[in-house]
Order: C-alpha cells, then structure tokens, then sequence
C-alpha cells in the first residue's frame, strides 16, 4: 500500500518538505499561481484559497 499523495487542509504532513497547492478534480490542467507552503513531518496543511485544492509535495 503506497502513501498518500494529496493532503487535505488539516491533515498532518507526513514528511517534511515543500508542498503546492493543485485542483482537485483536474490535476494536469494545474493551477494559477498556486500557494507553496513548506512543512515539517507532523505539522497541519493550512487552508487551501478554493475548497475544490488540495496539498501535493512538490518535486524535489
């Protein structure tokens, strides 16, 4: 079973690194200038700016 890949506002992060936020219903359309957060293992997504995004992990 493989590990999440998209975080709802209030879910805890599962590792540490650079997050962005991306529409939820057609993720390669992408987003306008999408908020990027970064974050600790453990700490809570914020809210996202359209409640139809969720957090993804950026690419190294």
């Amino acid at each position: 079973m493989g590990e999440r890949t998209q975080f709802e506002p209030g879910d805890r992060a599962p590792n540490d690194g650079v997050y962005m936020e991306i529409g939820e219903k057609a993720i390669h359309m992408g987003v306008n200038d999408p908020q990027m957060i970064t974050l600790k293992k453990g700490e809570r997504f914020p809210d996202t700016t359209n409640k139809d995004r969720k957090w993804k992990r950026k690419n190294h």
